[in-house]
Formats: C-alpha cells, sequence, structure tokens
C-alpha cells in the first residue's frame, strides 16, 4: 500500500464564473478603454479651445460655428464607421476572420467616399455661413478653420473604422494607448502654429484646423500600424486585398450606418434646437443650458462606452446565433449603465453648484443668475441623465444586432414628435420657461428609452 502523506497534490480547478458575472466582466473591459478614448478626445477638444480663447471672442465665435458646420458633414461618416463593429462583431463571433477583415475594409472605402462630399462642404462653410445669415468677419475666420481640419477628415473617419475592428475582436486597448499619446502632439502643434513660435508660421485659426489634421493623420497611421503587425490583429491580415471592394458587403455597411447617421443628426438636432430656444428666453437661459448640457456631454461618454462595447457584446452572441447570450448581453450592459448614471447623478445633485462654477467664474454679467438656473437645470435633468445613458446604451445594443431603421423611427417619434413639442409647450405657455425646455427633454428622452428596451427584449426573444 503506497502513502500519500507528502504528495503535492493537483489545485482542484478553478470554479467557472457565473455566465452573468462573465458577461459583466467583458462588458466593462471592453467599455473602460472605450469610455476613456472619448474622454480623451473632448480633452483635445478642450486644449484647442483654450488656446482659441487666447485670440478673443470672435475666434471663440468662429471656432463654434466651423465645429457645427464640420460636425453635421461628419455624422454621415460616422456612422457608417460605427456600423463597422457590428459586422466585424458578428464575423468574429462566428470565427469567420475573412469576413472581419472585409468589414474593416469596407469601412475604409467607405471613409474615403464620404471624405470627398465631407470636405467640399468645409472647404465652403464661409458661404453656407454667410447663407445662414451669420457675420460675414466671423464666416471668414470660421472658414480659415475650415481650410485647415478639412484635410484631416478622411484619416479621422479611417481611424475610426480601426477603432470599431479593434473593439470588435475585443482588443480596444491600442485605440486608448494612441489616442492618449494624441492629447500632448496636438497641443504641441496646435501652439506654434496658432501663434507662431519655434521657428513656424502664424497660421491663427487655420493652424489649429492644420494640427487637428497632422493629428487625426498619425493616429490613423498609428492604428493602421497596430492592426497591420501587431498580434492579434496581425492574424487578420487587414492589408491583404486592400484595394479590392466588396460592394455587397458596403451596401449592408449603408443599410446599417445610413439611420445610425440620421439618428445622430436628430439628437444634435434637437439640442441646438433647445439651445434656439433657451435664447429666445434670454442670454443667461442660454449659458446655463450650454453649461448644464457641456457637463451631460462629459458624463455621456461613460455609457457611450458602454454603448459600444454593448454592441461587440451582442454583436458577437448574434455571430453565435446565441439567443440567450444576446439578451444577456444587452441587459447586462444596460444594467451596468443604469447603475453608473445613477451614481453620477446622485454626485451631480449633491455638487451642482460647485460643479457649474467650475464652467462660469463670478466676473460676468448675471453670472449669480446664471450659475443658479444652471444648478436647477442640473437637479430637473437628473431623470435625463439617467434616460439618456439608457437610450444609448439600448441602442448600442440594437446595433449589435443590425437593427437600426426602427430605432431611427423611434428617435423621429421620442426626441422630435415629442420631445422638442414638449419642451416648446412648457418653456412659452406655462410659466416654467428655461426648466421647461429640460422638463420636455427628459419626457422625449424617456419615452425613446422605454421604446428601445422594449423592442430590444422583443427582439432578443
Amino acid at each position: 500500500m503506497t502513502s500519500t502523506s507528502g504528495t503535492n497534490h493537483a489545485p482542484p480547478p478553478a470554479e467557472p464564473m457565473p455566465p452573468l458575472a462573465h458577461e459583466l466582466w467583458d462588458t466593462i473591459r471592453l467599455a473602460a478603454p472605450m469610455a476613456l478614448t472619448q474622454l480623451s478626445q473632448i480633452a483635445m477638444m478642450s486644449t484647442d479651445l483654450a488656446f482659441i480663447g487666447r485670440l478673443g471672442g470672435d475666434a471663440v465665435a468662429a471656432a463654434a460655428l466651423a465645429g457645427t458646420v464640420y460636425f453635421v458633414g461628419s455624422t454621415f461618416g460616422m456612422g457608417l464607421m460605427s456600423a463597422v463593429a457590428p459586422l466585424a462583431a458578428q464575423a468574429f463571433g462566428a470565427a469567420d476572420a475573412g469576413l472581419v477583415r472585409r468589414a474593416l475594409r469596407v469601412g475604409l472605402w467607405a471613409g474615403l467616399f464620404i471624405a470627398l462630399p465631407i470636405m467640399m462642404i468645409a472647404l465652403n462653410g464661409e458661404a453656407i455661413l454667410l447663407a445662414l445669415g451669420q457675420a460675414p468677419a466671423v464666416a471668414h475666420l470660421a472658414q480659415e478653420y475650415l481650410a485647415g481640419l478639412a484635410w484631416g477628415i478622411a484619416p479621422m473617419l479611417w481611424f475610426l473604422a480601426l477603432r470599431s475592428f479593434m473593439g470588435a475582436v475585443n482588443r480596444p486597448e491600442p485605440v486608448l494607448w494612441i489616442t492618449l499619446a494624441a492629447i500632448p502632439l496636438n497641443a504641441l502643434l496646435v501652439y506654434p502654429l496658432l501663434y507662431g513660435h519655434w521657428g513656424f508660421p502664424q497660421l491663427g485659426l487655420t493652424g489649429v484646423g492644420l494640427a487637428t489634421s497632422l493629428v487625426n493623420t498619425g493616429t490613423f497611421l498609428a492604428g493602421l500600424w497596430f492592426a497591420a503587425f501587431r498580434p492579434p490583429f496581425r492574424d487578420y491580415h487587414v492589408l491583404a486585398q486592400l484595394g479590392r471592394i466588396d460592394w455587397r458587403l458596403m451596401r449592408q455597411l449603408l443599410i446599417i450606418g445610413g439611420p445610425i447617421s440620421l439618428s445622430f443628426l436628430l439628437e444634435y438636432g434637437l439640442f441646438s434646437a433647445a439651445a434656439i430656444l433657451m435664447g429666445l428666453i434670454s442670454t443667461p437661459a442660454l449659458a446655463a443650458h450650454q453649461i448644464a448640457l457641456q457637463i451631460t456631454a462629459i458624463l455621456f461618454m461613460v455609457p457611450f462606452g458602454i454603448s459600444m462595447a454593448a454592441t461587440v457584446r451582442v454583436g458577437h452572441a448574434a455571430g453565435r446565433a446565441d439567443a440567450r447570450g444576446i439578451r444577456r448581453a444587452g441587459l447586462m450592459a444596460m444594467l451596468l449603465g443604469l447603475a453608473l448614471a445613477v451614481l453620477f447623478t446622485l454626485g451631480i445633485i449633491v455638487a451642482r453648484f460647485d460643479i457649474v462654477q467650475l464652467f462660469l467664474g463670478a466676473g460676468i454679467a448675471d453670472a449669480e443668475a446664471t450659475v443658479a438656473l444652471a444648478a436647477t437645470l442640473l437637479l430637473v435633468g437628473t431623470t435625463f441623465f439617467i434616460t439618456d445613458a439608457l437610450q444609448t446604451i439600448a441602442v448600442g445594443a440594437l446595433r449589435g444586432i443590425k437593427d437600426t431603421r426602427v430605432p431611427l423611427l423611434l428617435a423621429v417619434l421620442g426626441y422630435w414628435l415629442i420631445g422638442f413639442p414638449a419642451s416648446y409647450a412648457l418653456a412659452f405657455y406655462t410659466a416654467l420657461g428655461a426648466i421647461g425646455i429640460w422638463i420636455g427633454l427628459s419626457i422625449g428622452t424617456t419615452i425613446y428609452a422605454a421604446l428601445l428596451v422594449l423592442r430590444f427584449l422583443r427582439l432578443s426573444r
């Protein structure tokens, strides 16, 4: 009989992680770098504005107008690049490496095709702004900025396609590293090109736009290097047959991405219209609205990152033909987003006056009234923060199963047939004024979010 004393026994195998806990961890692992990437992009925009602000009020106004023209044009491209994620994620879930590669390839070609008309819009921005009744001097300054920005549109869209591809194969970290490196690079380029220091020509706002284009080109080339030569991306041979266009897959990209682009425009247009309504009430109301909206935009980056992760996780499950996995991935992402949104909202309620003061000093006219109104809007908007997080994550989950056309119709209903009329009526036909506009936004967003969740539950059965 052999004794077992002193023998080394292998430890028992680790307990497998429960499916819900596994799903939560995978969602967080994907969402965290995606959200940080979005916040890094905001940091670059804030750096540009900080430098431009030293040139005076006209330069700031021109940058705002140029940003509007640039965003409206580039929104179509952003929607198409977003469609790369569900195409590539479903292919990854089905273990079809060739289709993953083709999804990225059609995204790069679509980025080139859509960049050309967007460039034409940017290069004719002054004429567009003059036609809209803007002041000639400010419109001319805006054109200077757009003249620099135009050349970076194509690499910006290509980088977004690469970001969608990397997220779809569960490796979004390189995009975060590249974007973090781009923040100081952007500042080092903007400063000399704007002011003419370190032997560079003084290019003014054109220099700021040109710096952005150079950074966009650099981030794209860095992303392409990762995709082509670093594991695990190099296994997909993304540069193979790059000159070949898969027109059938391009059609799918357009079918999925077109409604995404229009949804972006509907949401952007709603908040632009809300700003116009605020301007009809008073200047302090408009300033308070912009401050509250900027705070919301920063917070929005977290659920937006979770939304992109939801697209990937749901897409993976769809590629495996795993109906239960589709529902689990979508609902877990929504629950995670809701929990974080509630946490952030509680923080805003407690520190709303201090937060507003960060964006608005006391040295301007009507500062106290603006601070008080902005703090009130943040308090009123607590429901809006939570439901806005829910709707963007639900939209992301639906994109994972390539459902984008019905969500577009629901956006029309929630935002424009309910939200905007409610904002107008509450602002001008009750005593609520500016507060009524935010109540209307909350009503429209809540209905939109509820309809999206119901649609996801229906389709994931």
